[in-house]
């Protein structure tokens, strides 16, 4: 007599599972376990090489370093592990810039954070601190934010290909295309309407604190922005190459003199003779 479908997918359900429990191998252990993650210093040549030639792990810690201490005292910062690579870009002691703190505890904040070596993102943030912000303050409405155009990015200068690597491609640079302050308005730094005397004073203020200055006469390439960074030269060389510019004089054409008047002409005599 046929047994029912049940009955008989009963029966294959539990030849199955004594045949499992007959052999050495169990549905667990079919199923293959992720491979390990290789370690991070699996390769330490091929990583220092990566990381730069000047890499030295024994001094990778996590404690924070002078500069961050300092740093946190004057800005909101979160700390970074080194960048490494590709080719020569990266750097260490990196932190992520959010906003500079006043002395009053007023942040100005940092749109988008920047990512720089904690060196220039204390001497950036001292300079919103000590002199861009008075000033602006000036104008009647305080500064509350920094517009960042760029900071770090692997990359040649002005991205040029072939050309030598930027300063950004270290974290060691920063450009700075506006000012927003607390009433709405958004001041270019590169505005030849903007106040002249504030961008006289943010021009030598900057020329003093950075090593290089760069904006509009510098290049075509910043035009729209000003590019400070603090790259060591010999001798101490710095370079400011920022033309401060005033709006275009609009030229009156000169208005063409009109012709004197034509003096006036006796009226001609009239004949009242009458003519047959």
């Amino acid at each position: 007599m046929p047994q029912p479908p049940q009955i008989r997918a009963s029966m294959r359900l539990l030849t199955a599972l004594v045949w499992l429990a007959g052999t050495d191998c169990g549905i667990a252990g079919d199923v293959p376990l992720p491979r390990p993650r290789p370690p991070l210093w699996s390769e330490p040549q091929s990583f220092r090489e990566a990381a730069g030639p000047d890499f030295d792990s024994a001094s990778v810690s996590a404690n924070a370093t002078d500069c961050n201490q300092r740093l946190a005292e004057v800005a909101a910062i979160v700390p970074m592990p080194r960048l490494i690579g590709p080719d020569a870009c990266g750097g260490s002691d990196m932190v992520e810039l959010d906003a500079v703190r006043l002395p009053d505890s007023r942040r100005i904040a940092v749109e988008p954070s920047a990512l720089l070596n904690c060196a220039m993102a204390e001497s950036f943030a001292n300079w919103v601190r000590d002199e861009v912000t008075p000033r602006v303050a000036k104008l009647g409405s305080p500064l509350r934010a920094v517009e960042n155009y760029d900071s770090y990015e692997c990359r040649s200068r002005n991205r040029i290909p072939g050309a030598r690597l930027s300063d950004h491609a270290h974290g060691d640079a920063i450009d700075v295309r506006a000012f927003h302050l607390a009433d709405g308005r958004r001041l270019e730094l590169t505005d030849v309407t903007v106040d002249k005397s504030l961008r006289e004073a943010l021009r030598e203020t900057a020329c003093h604190r950075f090593t290089t200055v760069l904006g509009p006469g510098a290049d075509s390439h910043h035009n729209g922005h000003i590019h400070v960074d603090l790259i060591e030269r010999r001798n101490g060389y710095r370079m400011c190459q920022w033309d401060v510019r005033e709006p275009p004089v609009t030229e009156v054409a000169d208005r063409v003199p009109l012709p004197m008047p034509r003096p006036a002409t006796a009226d001609a005599p009239v004949n009242h003779e009458r003519k047959l």
